[in-house]
């Protein structure tokens, strides 16, 4: 998954997140390591 199509997820999800939570999936994402965020956001998500 590419960072563009990450962070398009990752706005989408954004009402279910607290400000915290979507700032650091964010920043990991940034900072490089898409699948790990990724990985992270489902496991919030669930």
């Amino acid at each position: 998954m590419t960072l563009h199509v990450f962070l398009k997820d990752l706005n989408h999800q954004k009402q279910k997140l607290t400000k915290q939570q979507y700032k650091t999936i964010r920043g990991q994402a940034l900072a490089g390591d898409v699948q790990g965020a990724s990985k992270g956001l489902r496991k919030l998500m669930r």
